[in-house]
């Protein structure tokens, strides 16, 4: 579940519930606060960083999220490792794959993806576990489709086989056509929560999010 539009009540009163495992969130600044104000709660579930991560937030990042499911860059993938280098341990990430012209969306464009992938084992702190993506926003949500089985061929050529190899795709207006099409994790939050009010941007030379739509 992501919690992105959740504010702090809402967000202990899911993790309360029992019935959540992992949640995400787009900001480093907020997952953090959420987590320090949770206390031994937010120890329950797995933090999943689903926003687009700057290099210069790599190290706090590392200590908030048990996961990046938005790796979209080889600086950044440098980052990290070095970051984790540092403190001894690994991480988990996902692949983020680009599935439109828009240059305000990040990811890595499907035609580089294999070469991606294998210049991503010189980083050997760095675990891939799989791919996402955010569809393009078409009407209806049914036309999002051919990008969801684009997706699902991707993954295919990339993880199959691999034990526990995670397709994140499908948010709140079309998560049950992401499942048909393969999905094996869906980024819910809007339809929960509603859409609040978008909170202060990040500073430290920290932009929002031009894409910024990892859960709708």
């Amino acid at each position: 579940m992501v919690t992105k539009y959740a504010s702090l009540d809402e967000t202990r009163e899911v993790l309360t519930s029992g019935l959540i495992r992992e949640i995400g969130e787009s900001r480093v600044q907020d997952a953090s606060r959420k987590r320090e104000a949770l206390g031994g709660l937010a120890a329950s579930v797995r933090w999943r960083m689903v926003g687009h991560l700057q290099t210069n937030k790599a190290r706090e990042a590392l200590g908030v999220f048990d996961t990046v499911d938005s790796l979209d860059s080889l600086k950044l993938a440098r980052r990290l490792d070095s970051e984790l280098g540092e403190a001894d341990r690994k991480l988990e990430v996902l692949v983020q794959v680009k599935l439109t012209e828009k240059e305000s969306q990040y990811g890595i464009v499907p035609e580089d993806l294999e070469r991606f992938l294998t210049d991503l084992k010189a980083f050997p702190r760095l675990t891939a576990r799989g791919l996402m993506a955010i569809a393009p926003e078409l009407e209806p949500a049914e036309a999002v489709r051919p990008s969801f089985r684009r997706m699902r061929e991707l993954f295919e050529e990339s993880f199959s086989g691999v034990p526990g190899a995670v397709l994140s795709m499908g948010m709140s207006r079309d998560f049950e056509i992401a499942v048909e099409e393969g999905a094996t994790l869906v980024r819910i939050g809007s339809s929960v929560f509603g859409r609040h009010a978008p909170a202060e941007p990040e500073r430290a030379g920290t932009t929002q999010h031009r894409e910024g739509k990892h859960d709708r």
